[in-house]
């Protein structure tokens, strides 16, 4: 017979506990612990279901499988396990149903445990802190965690105020160790625009931002991770949320999807779990303290009301009343909460009688509606009845923030002629402690918000249109001032925790920037407030929107306000926004070159910094070298009068990189090590105004630099710490710029392992966050390491395709080094007739548009297709002149290759001390790296020639 322990997988763990089942060995930290055979078979069954329910029968038979037993055994041998086990919280006990392992179980071997799908140290987890004590729902947790890990797609469906967000969240907790910390919660209630429900999954995923639709992305991103998403308040997103999560959860194999709405979305493998109300005493004959308070409905009645300070003796009348009570609100758990909050003031048989008075004339008013909305609006109107008239004013004002607010916002927004700072203060105390307003801990700091019930509800009271709009303006006035004071703290917030907060208060400037430009709006307010927040939007790598509300505010502009430096400002964010997203259209230009206009004009000198380094590279991307060096350059002498750390590293990183691809590498090392110098410490990084970090750049171009310099070694430390560095700041653009040029020293080492891990890498990222030209940059890569590895005809083929695509972007920062490896695929099939002809064409495009980097390269390619033609004569020119070339640019890279090639050819004519005395000198340069392709290449040249 087949036994349990033969079924189960070896090597599980939970808590501090290894199970080992093949051995039938539990150990504590390590330490044995003694436990008798049945005891141990037990729990080989409950682990191997976590999360399921086993009934008494089943498990029964399977640890007695040849014996009769009775139900005493198991509960003997049940107590021993968990004394054992020295904690209840293991095993649950469901009456009548059986027992269940709660705890979360990590397998060492098996199915979960491939590697592409373990989440380690997710930095984006943001899993609110979960009640301490949550009543009558634990079944709940436990059949939800079961259906979530066997279905990967569940909507907790419920109607408001049941209890749904305060389930998922004990959900994501009770899941957190199995899917190893990657959990993210994302709060869709303060989303009011379908079309930014991606952006708001990617950007709490930390992912750029490009299009208008990031789902491929977004999939892109997620198909090879294991994450629990938890996609919260659906129901006003439907039509949004539906497909995107079915799309993801087809899409993305490991992507489980738990999501609350107060009605199903309605696709293709969601599994629909109803969360109904907490269950009530029957109104019946008999019923006694003890019987009312075994029921969820009536504890969390009584908790609440202790909790806010009611005394409460529960004699059976009192119980009565308590049920009752409960009853009429239909076990609604907001409703509840409501209610038990007034027992301190009122007393109970005040609260029960005002209860039942307002609630009886409101349900003669809203039959039309489902019994639960009914009592929950009552239940609202009845608390918002309560209040005193300054609470209503200040709650109906509060209803102005989406989400979580901060008191010093509260006090801001809300505080006007008619109220003072210190009444609305109170108010709000007061409103606390009504429950009408909720808090949470953020760090060091209460965060404050309205439930989206109690938001909703304030929101159909109608105020005068003149105390709206200063309310309004009040709230777009505020978070301007929190965008200009937090704006520079955006490319350090690294984690899910971190950003939270800001996130929130970002759904408050899109709440803000909608009103702005409405009918009732103040486009004047508006435009001031897109100013503050396009830097931020780009800073986070939302570039749609970045660009569309730049579009909108420099549409609003009337003609006094033409040429001022709001326009400048605006016009910077929409051109380097455009730049990223639609590559180097003439748009993009436009915009940078008006903003400039106006900094020259009206400027001051940091101002035509920012402006000159977004035009050096708009020029460099579109592969016009030489117009890009001549606005590094102004750059550079413009920052040079500046005290500004920021201004300085961005000019020297422009300028270093722009010179390295002229091909001065002395003068390019200088101002990329310059940009590298640390300085006077700066809370501001490039990305605010320039979407990535200069100083990261910087170092990758410093990589390339050393390795033509004839220091492989350091360059690749470089190049890797680029890499590190970049993924540290955990921004998307910033990473995939520093692997781009570091895949290029790899590629130039001969490491082709390296070179192909980050060309994944690079791939990877580009799709998930919508950066084409990166993308087909990647793909390039791929191309020419396939041409290496000997696919050389499949290679030529993609890397054409590539090329033709980066042509059209058009992005032309990368297409000299891309046909040099498109040359080497050519003659490597044959076809040096192509190969000839797309070298000459690359000489003249190198000549055209100054990437004189290339040019010693290119020349000796020339050359070796001369030589495979067996013209050597004509070869040797090209690779004399090649040699002269990359002496005068202090290249001793490609000074090596070329010697290589040119003692190669003496040699096939005899003149072998020639050839000796040509290659050895170069190749003595070389101290380190002396397991790089070219060094060893020389050695074993120079081998054969002794």
């Amino acid at each position: 017979m087949t036994t349990t322990a033969s079924r189960a997988k070896d090597g599980l763990s939970f808590g501090p506990f290894c199970l080992a089942a093949g051995e039938r060995l539990l150990t504590r930290e390590g330490a044995p612990v003694e436990l008798g055979s049945r005891a141990l078979e037990i729990l080989i069954v409950l682990t191997s279901a976590p999360n399921e329910v086993v009934s008494k029968k089943d498990l029964m038979s399977r640890v007695w499988p040849d014996v009769v037993v009775e139900e005493g055994s198991l509960r003997f041998q049940m107590t021993g396990l968990r004394k054992a086990l020295g904690d209840g919280r293991y095993i649950a006990t469901l009456p009548g149903r059986g027992y269940c392992f709660v705890a979360p179980v990590l397998r060492s071997s098996g199915p979960h445990d491939e590697a592409p799908f373990i989440a380690v140290g997710f930095p984006h987890a943001n899993l609110p802190n979960r009640l301490s004590r949550m009543v009558g729902r634990d079944d709940d947790v436990l059949k939800l965690s079961a259906q979530l890990n066997a279905s990967r797609f569940v909507t907790i469906v419920g109607a408001g105020g049941v209890g749904k967000t305060t389930v998922a969240i004990a959900v994501g907790h009770h899941l957190i160790d199995a899917f190893y910390g990657a959990v993210l919660f994302v709060d869709l209630g303060m989303i009011g625009d379908p079309g930014l429900v991606t952006t708001a999954v990617a950007s709490m995923l930390g992912l750029t931002v490009q299009t208008e639709d990031a789902t491929p992305n977004l999939i892109a991103y997620l198909r090879n991770k294991r994450i629990l998403l938890i996609l919260d308040n659906c129901e006003h997103l439907l039509d949004a949320v539906a497909p995107l999560a079915a799309s993801m959860v087809d899409a993305a194999s490991q992507v489980h999807i738990l999501a609350t709405s107060r009605e199903a979305l309605r696709v293709e493998g969601e599994h629909i779990y109803r969360l109904d109300a907490l269950a009530y005493p029957p109104d019946e004959p008999g019923l006694t303290a003890a019987i009312v308070q075994t029921f969820p409905a009536t504890q969390l009645f009584v908790e609440r009301a202790v909790a806010g300070g009611a005394r409460l003796d529960v004699s059976d009348a009192e119980a009565l009343l308590i049920a009752s009570i409960c009853r009429k609100l239909d076990g609604v758990a907001l409703s509840i909460e409501l209610a038990a909050r007034r027992v301190e003031s009122y007393g109970l048989h005040q609260t029960a009688a005002l209860l039942d008075q307002r609630l009886t004339l409101l349900w003669l008013g809203s039959r039309i509606a489902p019994p639960r909305q009914q009592t929950l609006q009552a239940t609202l109107d009845w608390s918002f009845g309560l209040l005193t008239d300054l609470e209503r004013v200040v709650l109906r004002r509060l209803a102005v923030f989406v989400g979580h607010f901060t008191l010093d916002a509260a006090l801001e927004v809300v505080t006007s002629a008619t109220l003072d700072r210190s009444t609305v203060l109170g108010a709000v105390d007061s409103l606390v402690a009504k429950s009408m307003v909720a808090t949470r801990p953020v760090g060091a700091m209460i965060r404050y918000r309205l439930l989206d019930t109690t938001r909703a509800y304030v929101l159909e009271i109608r105020i005068d249109d003149t105390e709206a709009a200063d309310l309004a303006v009040r709230h777009a006035a505020y978070f301007r001032r929190w965008l200009e004071q937090t704006g520079m703290e955006w490319p350090r917030l690294a984690t899910g925790e971190e950003r939270a907060p800001h996130f929130a208060a970002v759904n408050n400037v899109r709440a803000a920037l909608q009103w702005c430009f409405s009918d009732r709006g103040n486009a004047d307010i508006g435009i001031g407030l897109v100013t503050a927040a396009a830097p931020v939007f780009l800073a986070m790598s939302l570039l749609p929107e970045c660009h569309h509300w730049s579009e909108r505010a420099i549409l609003a502009f009337d003609k006094a306000a033409l040429g001022g430096l709001d326009e400048m400002h605006l016009q910077a964010t929409l051109g380097v926004s455009f730049m990223f997203m639609r590559g180097g259209r003439q748009r993009a230009r436009v915009a940078l070159e008006r903003s400039l206009a106006i900094a020259e004009e009206r400027g001051d000198p940091l101002d035509r910094v920012r402006l000159l380094g977004p035009l050096n590279m708009f020029h460099l991307r579109t592969g016009n070298f030489v117009t890009a060096l001549e606005f590094a350059r102004r750059c550079s002498a413009t920052a040079a009068g500046l005290e500004d750390s920021v201004a300085i590293a961005l000019a020297h990183s422009i300028l270093g990189i722009s010179l390295h691809l002229r091909g001065d590498l002395a003068a390019a090392r200088v101002e990329l090590e310059a940009a590298l110098d640390r300085g006077p410490r700066s809370q501001r990084t490039t990305t605010i105004y320039l979407g990535f970090e200069g100083k990261i750049l910087a170092r990758a171009i410093l990589a390339r630099n050393l390795w033509l310099q004839g220091h492989p070694d350091q360059a690749v430390t470089h190049a890797r710490q680029a890499v590190d560095e970049a993924a540290a700041m955990d921004h998307s653009l910033t990473l995939a710029i520093a692997l781009i040029w570091a895949i290029s020293v790899f590629l130039w080492t001969g490491d082709l392992e390296s070179a192909e891990a980050y060309i994944d890498m690079l791939i990877a990222l580009a799709e998930s966050h919508s950066m084409t030209p990166y993308l087909l940059v990647g793909r390039g890569y791929k191309s020419e390491v396939a041409i290496r590895r000997g696919d050389a005809k499949g290679g030529v083929e993609s890397l054409q395709a590539c090329l033709q695509k980066l042509h059209a972007a058009p992005y032309e920062l990368l297409t000299t080094p891309l046909n040099l490896s498109l040359v080497r695929g050519l003659s490597t099939i044959g076809q040096v007739d192509e190969a000839t002809a797309l070298i000459d064409e690359s000489l003249g495009l190198v000549e055209k548009n100054g990437d004189q980097l290339y040019l010693p390269e290119l020349l000796r390619m020339k050359g070796s297709l001369l030589q495979s033609r067996r013209n050597r004569d004509e070869a040797a020119a090209y690779l004399m002149e090649a040699l002269e070339l990359s002496r005068s640019q202090h290249a001793r890279a490609w000074e090596l290759r070329t010697a290589i090639d040119m003692t190669t050819l003496m040699a096939g004519r005899g003149e072998i001390n020639s050839a000796r005395e040509l290659l050895q000198p170069v190749a003595a340069h070389f101290v380190e790296g002396l397991n790089t392709a070219d060094v060893k290449a020389a050695e074993h040249l120079l081998a054969t020639l002794r």
